[in-house]
């Protein structure tokens, strides 16, 4: 049987006899060289077992989920901005419809004041003030029912989304899923 073979070097150290210095193999291969095959076998261990490919799905499913997102997340914007502008023009109705109820309160005031004395004009200071006071009272009952109205709108937005996206099946999916997560862990 032929022995193992090793590697053989000499140096010479000036003055000195040459010191022989061996590196231990196995099989006929060096510490590196059994590295090298090592990670070889990893590779393609990774390789066999197709775990780029997995690697690859569950980015793609990733991906996937987010643009997902993204997409439901812009219609909500969308879905928002549409409402603001509907309560913005409701807005600027009410601001119209104040400004003709002060015109009204005005050109009535002023026929008062032509028909009538004395008596007159602390009837219309009177009709001026309760026109100011109920136009004030009109206004903040616009922006109450604005705001009851974005608040129920919002409400419903909201029980709509809930809804969609978490029903009983869904519940029953996120639970499994916590529970194969506590499994992995």
């Amino acid at each position: 049987m032929a022995e193992p073979a090793h590697t053989t070097a000499t140096t010479e150290v000036a003055g000195h006899a040459p010191a022989e210095s061996h590196e231990p193999t196995a099989l006929g291969l060096t510490p590196t060289g059994w590295v090298a095959l090592a990670m070889i076998a990893v590779f393609a261990l990774f390789i066999w077992k197709r775990v780029p490919a997995a690697v690859g799905r569950a980015l793609d499913a990733q991906i996937a989920t987010i643009r997902r997102r993204l997409d439901e997340a812009a219609a909500l914007r969308a879905e928002a901005e549409a409402l603001k502008k509907e309560y913005q023009k409701k807005a600027k109705a009410a601001d119209k419809e104040a400004k003709a109820m002060l015109e009204r309160a005005g050109h009535e005031a002023e026929a008062i004041v032509a028909k009538a004395n004395s008596d007159a004009e602390a009837m219309i200071e009177r009709r001026t003030r309760m026109a100011e006071q109920k136009i004030a009272a009109e206004e903040r009952a616009a922006i109450n029912e604005l705001r009851a109205s974005a608040a129920a709108a919002a409400t419903r937005a909201a029980e709509k989304l809930i809804a969609e996206r978490y029903d009983a099946k869904a519940d029953t999916r996120l639970v499994d899923e916590a529970i194969a997560g506590l499994g992995k862990s």
